[in-house]
């Protein structure tokens, strides 16, 4: 017989809960109107949390997409419903936690521009929308790493437990040791926006690495990677917001005509059609994660046909890098 859980994870966290309570406070004297759409919204997105919290732990369902699971089959289990084409085998408590995480992302969106004139309420609201976009994020580098050879079976049953905790939770412990590295990179990306000039990176890398300052993580994992050609593909990806295959044939056209630079305005009229990547606007955390899933996809479908280029996005490759550091 199923055993259910002895509690539910908290819907929002006490931080999360007090900043709230203080908007709420602040609106209601400031614009009762929109008081009454945060409260309503909040009230919604705790209720819905109660429901998802409720269901029970992957580690507590005996079936997973009708197949009787025991602890030998739970990383094999996890993979078969990674795909999302695989939805109606994706089990409900997953499926409900992914739909409370986009809920939460909106509610804390409209806080961030409900407040855009009170920055003790407006930043922090803002920084939870991003922490959402990187746990949907830190999801999707889980089943990466599951999926590669090179993690032991040891961590990879370590990464299951911190990838059922995410879904549990809603949160994800490991994302958060290492969320500060990534909101460095996307600040200094966003501060430094793509010169392009020769095409070769060199100018954009320095000015980002400059930017994140005495960031030990970031310097340590150019240094082991720089001679990485996947990582250097997908650092390249992230610099220009260009294709691996666009940015080749950007290059090959400078070379052909002799240009030894080019602006970011010019680019596009190097390309036989629009880019693929959407322009990232770092002001809305869904440009953020539109980007991620963008350059996701096309590294998977270059897997898929064995096609040269970045196999894995920048924050995958980096995320993995510091797991597997911690698993050493």
């Amino acid at each position: 017989m199923m055993s259910t859980p002895t509690h539910s994870a908290p819907v929002l966290t006490e931080e999360e809960e007090l900043l709230v309570g203080k908007v709420e406070g602040w609106l209601k004297e400031e614009n009762p109107e929109y008081y009454n759409i945060i409260h309503d919204r909040f009230r919604r997105l705790r209720n819905l949390g109660s429901a998802v919290f409720d269901y029970p732990s992957i580690k507590e369902t005996k079936y997973v997409r009708d197949v009787l699971v025991n602890e030998h089959q739970l990383t094999e289990s996890l993979l078969a419903f990674s795909s999302t084409s695989h939805l109606l085998r994706i089990p409900s408590k997953v499926a409900a936690l992914r739909s409370f995480l986009i809920a939460k992302f909106h509610a804390f969106s409209l806080l961030s521009q409900l407040t855009e004139k009170n920055n003790d309420f407006h930043v922090p609201a803002k920084n939870i929308s991003f922490f959402v976009v990187f746990t949907l994020m830190a999801e999707e580098v889980y089943f990466s790493c599951l999926e590669d050879p090179a993690f032991s079976t040891n961590t990879k049953n370590r990464l299951v437990d911190d990838l059922i905790s995410l879904w549990d939770s809603g949160t994800d412990q490991r994302s958060i040791r290492h969320l500060m590295a990534l909101s460095s990179l996307w600040t200094a990306r966003d501060s430094s926006p793509p010169i392009l000039g020769t095409m070769d990176g060199n100018t954009e890398l320095l000015r980002i690495s400059i930017d994140m300052g005495t960031d030990t993580e970031w310097e340590d994992f150019l240094k082991e990677e720089s001679t990485n050609d996947y990582t250097r593909w997908a650092l390249e990806e992230f610099l220009f917001g260009l294709t691996y295959e666009e940015i080749l044939q950007v290059r090959s056209r400078l070379k052909r005509f002799g240009v030894t630079a080019v602006s970011y305005d010019e680019v596009r009229t190097y390309l036989d059609s629009k880019p693929v990547y959407s322009v990232v606007n770092n002001v809305d955390p869904r440009a953020v994660y539109d980007f991620f899933v963008e350059r996701r996809d096309t590294c998977a479908l270059r897997k898929r046909v064995a096609a040269p280029g970045p196999f894995h996005t920048l924050e995958e490759i980096y995320l993995k890098y510091r797991i597997i550091l911690e698993s050493t």
